[in-house]
């Protein structure tokens, strides 16, 4: 993340975002920019696409590896066409379509001696969590936790999100979390 993010970081990341997904479905991909200010600084974010409530499609990055707008940019773009989940967003779709920005600190891996141990350490409502294991990987953001509120259901989504068998637990599993900032845009709202 960012070392600060500015007050005005949410209008500015999701009018981002909103301007790269009208521009892909024009045909047309994101400018290339000298960025400036917190928008030129390293940071991972997801963009998290709704309709009416419903989940239209979701695409992010779990490591800073490019500079955040341009982040924001290609996750923007990637969820309105890329989601494998749904089938690309259709220009006209895009005024009815809510976006939010999550920008997410730096994973840390989590310590702990087994599944039970691991319970007790999540933080509902705060902690993003990475699962891996037998080379798969899996994520939810904090906001996930709004549908499953236990740790024991958080966690159980999780390893079936990751393509492991419902139940799976095993030594080898590894666990990152992390927190988000996340702005929410909706169109037609101040």
């Amino acid at each position: 993340m960012p070392s600060e993010l500015p007050g005005d970081a949410g209008p500015v990341l999701t009018g981002l975002a909103r301007e790269a997904i009208a521009g892909a479905l024009a045909g047309r991909r994101p400018a290339a920019r000298d960025w400036a200010g917190f928008l030129a600084e390293p940071g991972a974010a997801f963009v998290t696409l709704t309709q009416g409530g419903d989940l239209r499609g979701c695409i992010g990055s779990l490591e800073a590896h490019r500079p955040l707008g341009a982040d924001v940019q290609a996750n923007a773009v990637d969820a309105a066409l890329g989601d494998p989940r749904f089938a690309p967003l259709r220009p006209a779709e895009l005024d009815g379509t809510d976006i939010e920005v999550s920008v997410l600190s730096q994973p840390e891996p989590l310590e702990f001696t087994d599944r039970a141990d691991l319970l007790t350490r999540l933080r509902p409502g705060v902690d993003g969590l990475i699962l891996q294991a037998r080379g798969r990987r899996g994520t939810f953001l904090p906001q996930v936790w709004e549908q499953l509120p236990t740790a024991e259901l958080f966690l159980s989504q999780l390893v079936r999100k990751a393509g492991l068998p419902a139940g799976y637990w095993d030594l080898e599993v590894r666990v990152w979390r992390y927190t988000v900032t996340a702005f929410e845009e909706r169109p037609g709202l101040p």
